[in-house]
Protein backbone atom coordinates (compact mmCIF):
# COMPACT_ATOMS: atom_id res chain seq x y z
CA UNK A 1 0.00 0.00 0.00
CA UNK A 2 1.36 3.49 -1.01
CA UNK A 3 2.34 5.44 2.31
CA UNK A 4 1.59 9.44 1.11
CA UNK A 5 3.46 12.78 2.68
CA UNK A 6 1.78 15.79 2.33
CA UNK A 7 3.08 19.39 2.88
CA UNK A 8 0.99 22.37 2.88
CA UNK A 9 2.16 25.74 3.65
CA UNK A 10 -0.23 28.69 3.71
CA UNK A 11 1.60 32.24 4.16
CA UNK A 12 -0.58 35.51 4.37
CA UNK A 13 1.29 38.67 4.31
CA UNK A 14 0.71 42.15 5.36
CA UNK A 15 2.02 45.69 4.73
CA UNK A 16 2.57 46.73 8.45
CA UNK A 17 1.05 44.52 11.48
CA UNK A 18 -2.19 43.64 11.88
CA UNK A 19 -4.25 42.01 14.44
CA UNK A 20 -5.48 38.14 13.85
CA UNK A 21 -8.78 37.07 14.48
CA UNK A 22 -9.94 33.57 14.77
CA UNK A 23 -9.04 31.00 11.91
CA UNK A 24 -10.12 28.02 11.53
CA UNK A 25 -8.62 24.73 9.33
CA UNK A 26 -9.29 21.95 7.82
CA UNK A 27 -5.92 20.15 7.15
CA UNK A 28 -6.00 16.82 8.77
CA UNK A 29 -6.85 13.86 6.99
CA UNK A 30 -9.39 11.62 8.12
CA UNK A 31 -8.72 8.11 8.97
CA UNK A 32 -10.92 5.24 7.57
CA UNK A 33 -10.09 1.58 6.49
CA UNK A 34 -9.34 2.69 2.88
CA UNK A 35 -6.58 5.61 4.45
CA UNK A 36 -5.20 5.35 7.49
CA UNK A 37 -3.65 8.40 8.54
CA UNK A 38 -0.29 7.52 10.30
CA UNK A 39 1.60 11.37 11.46
CA UNK A 40 -0.41 14.80 11.42
CA UNK A 41 1.77 17.79 12.12
CA UNK A 42 0.57 21.35 12.34
CA UNK A 43 2.81 24.32 13.15
CA UNK A 44 1.52 27.82 12.73
CA UNK A 45 3.72 31.14 12.80
CA UNK A 46 3.23 33.63 15.36
CA UNK A 47 2.39 30.65 17.72
CA UNK A 48 -1.34 31.13 18.44
CA UNK A 49 -2.66 32.33 22.09
CA UNK A 50 -4.92 29.17 22.15
CA UNK A 51 -5.19 26.30 19.83
CA UNK A 52 -7.72 23.65 19.95
CA UNK A 53 -9.39 20.90 18.13
CA UNK A 54 -13.09 20.18 17.56
CA UNK A 55 -15.18 17.39 15.29
CA UNK A 56 -17.60 19.54 13.18
CA UNK A 57 -21.10 18.16 11.93
CA UNK A 58 -19.53 15.81 9.43
CA UNK A 59 -16.89 14.47 11.61
CA UNK A 60 -14.20 16.63 9.90
CA UNK A 61 -11.17 17.72 12.03
CA UNK A 62 -11.28 21.36 12.59
CA UNK A 63 -8.41 23.27 14.22
CA UNK A 64 -9.11 26.68 15.79
CA UNK A 65 -6.53 29.09 16.74
CA UNK A 66 -6.12 32.06 18.25
CA UNK A 67 -3.97 35.01 18.50
CA UNK A 68 -2.92 37.47 21.03
CA UNK A 69 -1.19 41.05 19.82
CA UNK A 70 0.08 41.72 16.14
CA UNK A 71 1.96 40.24 13.24
CA UNK A 72 3.25 40.92 9.82
CA UNK A 73 2.98 37.53 8.67
CA UNK A 74 1.15 34.43 9.14
CA UNK A 75 2.31 31.28 8.67
CA UNK A 76 0.60 27.45 8.49
CA UNK A 77 2.16 24.60 7.80
CA UNK A 78 0.72 21.34 7.61
CA UNK A 79 2.39 17.81 7.04
CA UNK A 80 0.78 14.57 7.10
CA UNK A 81 1.59 10.64 6.31
CA UNK A 82 -1.26 8.86 5.24
CA UNK A 83 -1.17 4.65 4.24
CA UNK A 84 -3.67 4.82 1.47
CA UNK A 85 -5.29 1.46 0.58
CA UNK A 86 -6.63 2.47 -3.44
CA UNK A 87 -10.26 0.62 -3.72
CA UNK A 88 -10.47 -0.77 -7.57
CA UNK A 89 -13.84 0.75 -8.81
CA UNK A 90 -14.43 -2.96 -10.21
CA UNK A 91 -14.99 -4.27 -7.13
CA UNK A 92 -17.51 -1.87 -5.70
CA UNK A 93 -20.23 -4.45 -5.22
CA UNK A 94 -23.86 -2.71 -4.83
CA UNK A 95 -27.45 -4.34 -3.57
CA UNK A 96 -29.25 -5.95 -6.61
CA UNK A 97 -32.02 -3.80 -5.98
CA UNK A 98 -29.39 -0.51 -6.96
CA UNK A 99 -27.33 -2.01 -9.58
CA UNK A 100 -29.62 -0.40 -12.12
CA UNK A 101 -30.97 3.28 -12.63
CA UNK A 102 -33.52 4.56 -11.35
CA UNK A 103 -33.41 2.35 -7.45
CA UNK A 104 -34.78 4.08 -4.27
CA UNK A 105 -32.76 4.23 -0.93
CA UNK A 106 -33.84 2.36 1.96
CA UNK A 107 -36.53 3.78 4.52
CA UNK A 108 -34.01 3.49 6.98
CA UNK A 109 -31.85 5.73 4.73
CA UNK A 110 -33.31 8.34 3.57
CA UNK A 111 -33.70 10.85 6.95
CA UNK A 112 -29.77 10.36 7.08
CA UNK A 113 -29.73 11.18 3.10
CA UNK A 114 -32.34 13.77 2.62
CA UNK A 115 -30.25 16.86 2.96
CA UNK A 116 -27.36 15.47 0.74
CA UNK A 117 -30.07 14.95 -1.92
CA UNK A 118 -31.45 17.97 -1.73
CA UNK A 119 -30.88 20.14 -4.55
CA UNK A 120 -28.57 23.60 -3.50
CA UNK A 121 -28.24 25.52 -6.17
CA UNK A 122 -30.70 27.45 -8.78
CA UNK A 123 -31.63 25.14 -11.91
CA UNK A 124 -35.01 27.37 -13.56
CA UNK A 125 -34.46 26.34 -17.49
CA UNK A 126 -33.27 22.38 -15.73
CA UNK A 127 -29.69 22.49 -18.24
CA UNK A 128 -28.11 20.23 -15.24
CA UNK A 129 -31.17 17.72 -14.94
CA UNK A 130 -31.12 17.57 -18.74
CA UNK A 131 -27.24 16.82 -19.05
CA UNK A 132 -27.63 14.41 -16.29
CA UNK A 133 -30.66 12.32 -18.38
CA UNK A 134 -28.93 12.48 -21.29
CA UNK A 135 -26.20 9.61 -20.01
CA UNK A 136 -28.72 7.49 -19.39
CA UNK A 137 -28.98 4.45 -21.90
CA UNK A 138 -32.08 4.59 -24.38
CA UNK A 139 -32.04 0.72 -25.41
CA UNK A 140 -32.18 -0.90 -21.88
CA UNK A 141 -31.40 -0.76 -18.68
CA UNK A 142 -28.80 1.90 -17.26
CA UNK A 143 -26.69 0.23 -14.96
CA UNK A 144 -26.17 2.72 -11.81
CA UNK A 145 -22.18 1.92 -11.39
CA UNK A 146 -22.14 2.82 -15.71
CA UNK A 147 -24.07 6.64 -15.49
CA UNK A 148 -22.30 7.67 -13.12
CA UNK A 149 -18.75 6.93 -14.86
CA UNK A 150 -20.52 8.72 -18.09
CA UNK A 151 -21.17 11.51 -15.77
CA UNK A 152 -17.22 11.37 -14.28
CA UNK A 153 -15.46 10.81 -17.82
CA UNK A 154 -17.96 13.40 -19.64
CA UNK A 155 -17.29 16.36 -17.14
CA UNK A 156 -13.51 14.85 -17.78
CA UNK A 157 -13.54 15.06 -21.58
CA UNK A 158 -15.83 18.10 -22.80
CA UNK A 159 -15.28 20.84 -19.86
CA UNK A 160 -11.71 22.34 -19.65
CA UNK A 161 -9.95 23.15 -16.71
CA UNK A 162 -9.33 26.59 -15.83
CA UNK A 163 -7.31 27.39 -12.62
CA UNK A 164 -8.92 30.19 -10.50
CA UNK A 165 -7.45 31.75 -7.63
CA UNK A 166 -10.55 33.70 -6.75
CA UNK A 167 -12.39 32.34 -3.28
CA UNK A 168 -16.03 31.00 -4.23
CA UNK A 169 -17.01 28.17 -6.24
CA UNK A 170 -19.22 28.58 -9.99
CA UNK A 171 -23.34 27.69 -9.89
CA UNK A 172 -23.31 24.28 -12.08
CA UNK A 173 -25.45 25.56 -14.71
CA UNK A 174 -22.63 28.91 -15.43
CA UNK A 175 -20.24 25.74 -15.69
CA UNK A 176 -22.36 24.22 -18.19
CA UNK A 177 -22.53 27.51 -20.15
CA UNK A 178 -19.34 28.19 -19.96
CA UNK A 179 -17.50 24.53 -20.33
CA UNK A 180 -15.07 25.30 -18.23
CA UNK A 181 -14.47 25.36 -14.33
CA UNK A 182 -12.12 24.15 -11.15
CA UNK A 183 -12.02 20.91 -9.82
CA UNK A 184 -14.52 22.18 -7.14
CA UNK A 185 -16.77 23.42 -10.30
CA UNK A 186 -16.91 20.00 -11.15
CA UNK A 187 -17.45 18.23 -8.50
CA UNK A 188 -20.02 20.88 -7.52
CA UNK A 189 -21.58 19.82 -11.02
CA UNK A 190 -20.96 16.13 -10.75
CA UNK A 191 -22.97 16.38 -7.19
CA UNK A 192 -25.91 18.53 -8.45
CA UNK A 193 -26.39 16.21 -11.09
CA UNK A 194 -26.51 13.46 -8.81
CA UNK A 195 -28.94 14.72 -6.67
CA UNK A 196 -30.97 15.92 -9.92
CA UNK A 197 -31.58 11.75 -10.28
CA UNK A 198 -32.07 11.75 -6.83
CA UNK A 199 -28.97 10.30 -5.81
CA UNK A 200 -27.30 11.42 -2.15
CA UNK A 201 -24.31 13.08 -3.21
CA UNK A 202 -21.32 15.43 -0.72
CA UNK A 203 -18.04 17.30 -1.99
CA UNK A 204 -14.91 16.16 -0.88
CA UNK A 205 -11.54 18.26 -0.35
CA UNK A 206 -8.65 17.32 0.27
CA UNK A 207 -5.02 16.16 -2.10
CA UNK A 208 -4.11 14.54 -5.18
CA UNK A 209 -1.29 12.73 -5.96
CA UNK A 210 -0.07 12.79 -9.37
CA UNK A 211 2.42 9.76 -9.50
CA UNK A 212 4.13 10.65 -12.88
CA UNK A 213 4.19 13.13 -15.87
CA UNK A 214 3.10 10.06 -18.38
CA UNK A 215 -0.46 10.41 -16.28
CA UNK A 216 -3.15 12.43 -18.09
CA UNK A 217 -4.16 14.38 -14.70
CA UNK A 218 -4.55 18.00 -13.93
CA UNK A 219 -1.86 18.42 -11.52
CA UNK A 220 -2.97 21.24 -8.74
CA UNK A 221 0.30 21.46 -6.95
CA UNK A 222 -0.13 24.30 -5.53
CA UNK A 223 -3.19 23.76 -4.46
CA UNK A 224 -5.67 21.76 -2.27
CA UNK A 225 -8.66 19.30 -4.89
CA UNK A 226 -11.86 18.67 -5.04
CA UNK A 227 -14.03 15.83 -5.79
CA UNK A 228 -17.72 14.65 -5.26
CA UNK A 229 -18.87 11.06 -3.62
CA UNK A 230 -22.29 9.85 -3.84
CA UNK A 231 -24.30 7.12 -1.59
CA UNK A 232 -24.57 3.59 -3.78
CA UNK A 233 -26.60 0.73 -1.30
CA UNK A 234 -23.80 -2.13 -0.97
CA UNK A 235 -21.03 0.22 -1.39
CA UNK A 236 -21.92 3.21 0.12
CA UNK A 237 -20.06 6.78 -0.22
CA UNK A 238 -18.02 5.94 -3.34
CA UNK A 239 -15.58 8.63 -4.39
CA UNK A 240 -15.84 10.47 -8.15
CA UNK A 241 -12.77 12.65 -9.15
CA UNK A 242 -14.65 14.06 -12.66
CA UNK A 243 -11.24 16.67 -12.96
CA UNK A 244 -9.30 13.21 -13.40
CA UNK A 245 -11.36 10.82 -14.15
CA UNK A 246 -10.87 9.17 -11.05
CA UNK A 247 -13.20 6.37 -9.73
CA UNK A 248 -12.62 5.17 -6.11
CA UNK A 249 -10.07 7.10 -3.68
CA UNK A 250 -6.78 5.83 -6.14
CA UNK A 251 -4.89 8.90 -5.78
CA UNK A 252 -7.09 10.98 -3.65
CA UNK A 253 -6.72 12.19 0.22
CA UNK A 254 -9.64 13.14 2.16
CA UNK A 255 -9.36 15.30 4.12
CA UNK A 256 -13.04 16.81 4.50
CA UNK A 257 -16.65 16.07 3.30
CA UNK A 258 -19.59 18.30 3.51
CA UNK A 259 -22.90 18.66 1.93
CA UNK A 260 -21.88 21.78 0.63
CA UNK A 261 -18.34 23.51 -0.52
CA UNK A 262 -18.99 26.52 1.34
CA UNK A 263 -18.55 24.07 4.84
CA UNK A 264 -15.55 22.00 3.57
CA UNK A 265 -12.95 25.34 3.08
CA UNK A 266 -9.20 24.15 4.23
CA UNK A 267 -8.51 27.11 5.84
CA UNK A 268 -9.90 30.71 6.50
CA UNK A 269 -10.05 33.27 9.27
CA UNK A 270 -9.78 37.40 9.94
CA UNK A 271 -7.63 40.00 10.58
CA UNK A 272 -7.99 43.16 11.79
CA UNK A 273 -6.30 46.44 9.66
CA UNK A 274 -6.74 48.47 6.87
CA UNK A 275 -7.71 47.04 3.60
CA UNK A 276 -4.07 48.46 1.95
CA UNK A 277 -2.48 46.20 4.74
CA UNK A 278 -2.99 42.94 3.28
CA UNK A 279 -0.09 42.18 0.54
CA UNK A 280 -2.24 39.18 -0.55
CA UNK A 281 -1.55 34.98 0.12
CA UNK A 282 0.51 31.95 -1.30
CA UNK A 283 -0.09 28.02 -1.52
CA UNK A 284 2.14 25.78 -1.76
CA UNK A 285 0.76 22.07 -1.91
CA UNK A 286 3.75 19.29 -2.10
CA UNK A 287 2.31 15.49 -2.12
CA UNK A 288 4.88 12.74 -2.86
CA UNK A 289 5.38 8.87 -2.62
CA UNK A 290 7.38 7.50 0.36
CA UNK A 291 9.36 5.87 -3.21
CA UNK A 292 9.96 9.47 -4.14
CA UNK A 293 12.42 12.17 -3.21
CA UNK A 294 10.90 14.50 -0.19
CA UNK A 295 10.95 17.53 -0.83
CA UNK A 296 12.06 19.95 2.28
CA UNK A 297 9.28 22.82 3.19
CA UNK A 298 10.05 26.05 1.96
CA UNK A 299 11.69 28.71 4.36
CA UNK A 300 9.17 31.67 5.77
Amino acid sequence: MPILSVEHVTTYRYRQPVALGEHRMMLRPRDGHDQRLLEAKLDISPEPAELRWVHDVFGNSVAVAHFSGRARELRIASQARVDQRPVNALDFQLEDYAETYPFSYGMEEVPDLARSIERYYPDPERAVDRWARRLMRQDGPTGTLDLLGAMTDTIKRELTYIPRLEAGIQEPTKTLKLGSGTCRDFALLMMEAARSLGLAARFVSGYLYSPGADRRVQRESSSTHAWARVYLPGAGWVEFDPTNGIIGNRDLIRVAIARDPAQALPLHGTWTGFPADCLGMTVEVNVTSEAEPVHALPSP
